[in-house]
């Protein structure tokens, strides 16, 4: 099945800068790019445009005005355009059959804006199959380091982590670029420790060594399938939000994974892809893992 770039616009310049992400990534991995806006008539309480021609007018302007900024910025890309008569959540998801990745708006150094705004924004999140990229805008235009490193946070087992490891890895590899691997680790709490895990430390040389060797394993068959991406091992004890953050001054990427839970209110993404979108400075993918049960 051929797989394609997803992007997100309203017209906003959020969704433009997402948009213009997502056509440079359908460069560095020889994909097409899908440009998607989601419209449903529905009568307004202000006096502004009632009329549904009119409005279904506008919703295709919003597609025209993107796909020509990205014909005009990226003539290479193999460009499409979908009107999508859904709710944004509902449309978007709908799209991901085939999508390698969706891109999305988000403005500055706070929550997810531009094409959804509030909880919509974690519903795609927490709900798609695919990794979802919030882009970093600044006057209309994608903050993203034109270098630098793809980091990425390993968590657990190498089975914990595998799908976030091998987006980054991809990711590099397409830019010609190196990652970064980040395990964050804590001392346990007195009744964490059994006499199995203080032997496994021991064997290890002590925690800190135990988790470099954790962080090594996971990395082993990443690097093996990418011999060409360079490759630097960061531990540090700390949370690990805060480790991520420190080293995403200087990423043009930062990956993250996400083990979706289901809880009575609904979807929830975790604390460290919580922190990352609202406080990376530069585009976070959120990579989904397996979903728990409910909580």
């Amino acid at each position: 099945m051929s797989r394609e770039i997803v992007a997100g616009v309203d017209g906003s310049p959020e969704s433009l800068a997402a948009a213009d992400w997502a056509a440079r990534e359908a460069v560095h991995r020889d994909l097409p790019l899908r440009l998607v806006h989601a419209w449903r008539w529905e009568p307004l309480d202000l006096p502004l445009v009632q009329d549904p021609t009119d409005q279904l007018k506008a919703a295709r302007e919003v597609l025209s005005t993107a796909g020509a900024r990205v014909t005009e910025r990226f003539p290479d890309v193999a460009l499409a355009t979908e009107l999508i008569g859904d709710t944004p959540v509902a449309a978007l998801l709908g799209t991901l059959g085939r999508a390698e990745l969706l891109a999305l708006g988000s403005r500055g150094q706070g929550a997810i804006a531009g094409f959804l705004l509030g909880s919509y924004g974690q519903q795609v999140i927490a709900s798609a199959t695919v990794p979802v990229v919030a882009v970093r805008s600044r006057d209309g235009e994608p903050v993203e380091p034109p270098a630098g490193e793809v980091l990425v946070g390993q968590h657990g087992t190498p089975e914990d982590s595998a799908a976030a490891l091998g987006f980054a890895f991809a990711a590099a590899a397409a830019r010609g670029a190196s990652v970064r691997a980040v395990r964050a680790w804590s001392l346990p709490p007195l009744f964490a420790f059994s006499p199995g895990s203080l032997a496994l430390a021991d064997e290890a040389g002590g925690l800190e060594p135990y988790e470099r060797k954790a962080l090594r394993e996971a990395l082993a068959p990443w690097r093996e399938r990418f011999p060409e991406v360079a490759v630097t091992e960061h531990v540090e004890l700390g949370s690990a939000g805060q480790v991520l953050l420190s080293g995403a001054g200087s990423a043009q990427l930062l990956v993250v994974g996400r083990r979706a839970r289901r809880g009575a209110i609904g979807p929830r993404i975790g604390s460290v892809a919580h922190a990352a979108l609202h406080l990376a400075p530069c585009p976070v993918a959120v990579v989904p893992q397996e979903v728990d049960a409910q909580d």
